[in-house]
């Protein structure tokens, strides 16, 4: 193992998430990849008692780039739900348009805006193999709509996509000696 300077590391301590649910939020910043296209939104909540939640997290963790971000795709089979999406970022927002055509599709005008956004839970396999759950934008809303979200089941993964369950019961090095604890 490498020697590490731990002098100035803050000890990770227990947290507390948002719960799934309605969530009025800022867009942070808005990145069109051409390419394949779609708009990367990062996003944060900006009321209540996780206002800021993305922002500490990605502060945190400078690897985690998609804490607080999500996709929205304008291909042609997506156009219905980025329409969703650019009308409840101007309803948010007053005079604000964003229509992603003739009157304004600069993504870069989306910083600042206010949106409403569903947060759901979705299970996913971690790194470790573990079956962990993560928050996912389930859609956007005008925030004058905040009070009429209902929060979504948790989306489970499919039998499938679950890892499979170790059966062994002994426990050896990667040498194939037993360990020396039991």
């Amino acid at each position: 193992m490498k020697s590490i300077d731990m002098t100035n590391v803050k000890e990770a301590g227990d947290f507390t998430r948002p719960a799934p649910g309605a969530y009025i939020c800022g867009i942070v910043k808005a990145e069109d990849v051409a390419s394949k296209e779609y708009l990367k939104v990062t996003y944060d909540i900006i009321e209540g008692e996780f206002k800021g939640y993305y922002k500490e997290m990605r502060a945190n963790n400078p690897d985690w780039a998609w804490a607080g971000a999500y996709t929205k795709s304008y291909k042609n089979a997506a156009l219905p739900m980025f329409k969703r999406f650019c009308t409840a970022v101007s309803r948010s927002n007053g005079t604000f348009v964003f229509d992603g055509g003739k009157t304004n599709h600069d993504e870069k005008t989306l910083k600042g805006k206010k949106i409403g956004l569903l947060l759901g839970e979705e299970e996913y396999v971690g790194n470790d193999g573990s079956v962990k759950t993560r928050l996912y934008v389930v859609r956007e809303f005008s925030i004058d709509k905040i009070d009429e979200q209902k929060v979504p089941d948790l989306k489970k993964l499919k039998a499938d996509d679950k890892p499979k369950e170790s059966t062994s019961t002994e426990w050896e090095d990667a040498d194939g000696e037993e360990l020396p604890f039991s």
